[in-house]
């Protein structure tokens, strides 16, 4: 398979030469290893997946440093948490920068050790699966935000998508890029080898059918407000344990919480996160819509259409070494918002899919998977002119609108591949 270029290529190039060590972290099959065996070539790689080496690292560590001697790859690290140490002992030692070049699966369980072990010797990077920009080979690295100015520059190298809809479906795993890799055995392998197999090692599933229906019932609420109850009853566990996996699956990188937007003029806001599968390929798997075409006019087509847009943005941010956390949140409350209906005024609930957040100015984002929308679709953009000290920037409708246009006055519709 020919090599797909990353767009944080230069982020980890740059991060090896100010860094003594570099950890990659990202969800299992999206390129970590690859990503580092292209970029040093020259350097010795261990993966601890190979249990003769993971043993070796956990029983003698400085045996296996003496065998194995920086510069070195350590692959699946957080398998042997003892290495830190040893790592920030090798640091201390040594003025070299990039001497280690670590991944893991397991982001949030490899912050704790590597906080407390490496705290200002290296350098951390996520990794997601493959953007769209990347799988059109696509150079563009600005962040996504819904301004004018992205606007001109996004449209100088972006390219339309033949159908948008077997991009979503397919996934983002750099071996589904393979035309003779067929999707439905990589996903069912994929739950069975890596997700089952990474939880069981990390906590104790009792219940490994359970577990199962979990999963589906967590990827059958794909771009909805978490609801831990309607999960729990779902698949036969009470709402501490659907709390403990949810934990694992987001610490390893499946799915992402975007939390709610937060501001004291906002009284009535919920307060919940909402659930995103990181791979919309994995979630169409567990929820069974097994073709492009059926997804489209399917049930699920708007929240599919979303969980990939802001998967999308997410990578947008990560890929230029900005921790999107600190950017992106959503907003749904009961601020009331006037809607004009068939001669009739309404009252309804406000919501806004996504709120952009930089140097005080919010960029309000709703996101349709139509062609055709409507300035009416942003009317709960207002509600953010409540909050003091911040300002309401351009927002967007990001949809599938042939062209980028203008809905109102500091409103744009973006077709979802300017992303």
């Amino acid at each position: 398979m020919t090599y797909i270029t990353r767009s944080i290529e230069g982020l980890v190039q740059a991060s090896s030469r100010a860094y003594k060590a570099l950890l990659i972290t990202g969800p299992r099959q999206v390129g970590k290893s690859t990503l580092l065996k292209h970029l040093f070539p020259e350097r010795r790689y261990i993966t601890l997946d190979d249990p003769f080496l993971e043993e070796q690292a956990k029983t003698d560590s400085t045996m296996f440093f003496t065998l194995n001697p920086p510069p070195l790859i350590i692959d699946e690290v957080q398998r042997a948490p003892i290495l830190f140490r040893h790592i920030k002992m090798a640091c201390d030692e040594a003025e070299a920068k990039g001497q280690f070049m670590l991944t893991g699966s397991q982001h949030f369980l490899l912050m704790k050790d590597v906080s407390e072990s490496l705290a200002g010797r290296i350098g951390i990077i996520e990794l997601s699966g493959l953007s769209l920009r990347e799988i059109q080979s696509d150079p563009f690295s600005l962040r996504f935000i819904p301004t004018t100015d992205y606007i001109l520059e996004r449209r100088k190298t972006v390219r339309t998508p033949v159908n948008i809809w077997d991009t979503i479906h397919r996934g983002s795993y750099p071996e589904l890029q393979k035309s003779e890799t067929d999707w439905s055995t990589f996903y069912g392998n994929y739950v069975k080898s890596y997700i089952e197999r990474d939880i069981r090692e990390l906590t104790v599933v009792q219940n490994l059918d359970a577990f199962r229906r979990f999963v589906i019932a967590a990827a059958a609420r794909t771009g909805q407000v978490l609801n831990c109850s309607n999960i729990a009853d779902e698949a036969g566990v009470d709402v501490t344990t659907v709390k403990r996996w949810l934990s694992l699956l987001e610490s390893s990188g499946i799915i992402y919480l975007l939390e709610p937007f937060a501001a004291s003029a906002l009284k009535r806001a919920t307060k919940t996160p909402k659930l995103y599968f990181r791979d919309t390929g994995l979630a169409c798997y567990l929820t069974r819509w097994l073709s492009s075409d059926a997804l489209a006019y399917g049930a699920m087509s708007g929240p599919m259409f979303e969980t990939f847009a802001i998967s999308e943005i997410l990578k947008s941010f990560a890929n230029i070494g900005l921790d999107y956390r600190n950017f992106v949140s959503y907003y749904r409350g009961r601020d009331k918002k006037k809607i004009s209906k068939e001669g009739d005024v309404l009252e309804m609930d406000c919501e806004i899919d996504l709120i952009i957040e930089e140097n005080g100015v919010l960029h309000p984002v709703e996101i349709k998977k139509n062609a055709n929308v409507s300035a009416a679709d942003t009317s709960a953009f207002l509600v953010l002119d409540k909050i003091a000290g911040k300002t309401r920037g351009m927002g967007a409708v990001l949809c599938s609108c042939p062209q980028p246009g203008t809905l109102r006055e500091n409103v744009l519709q973006i077709p979802i591949w300017y992303i």
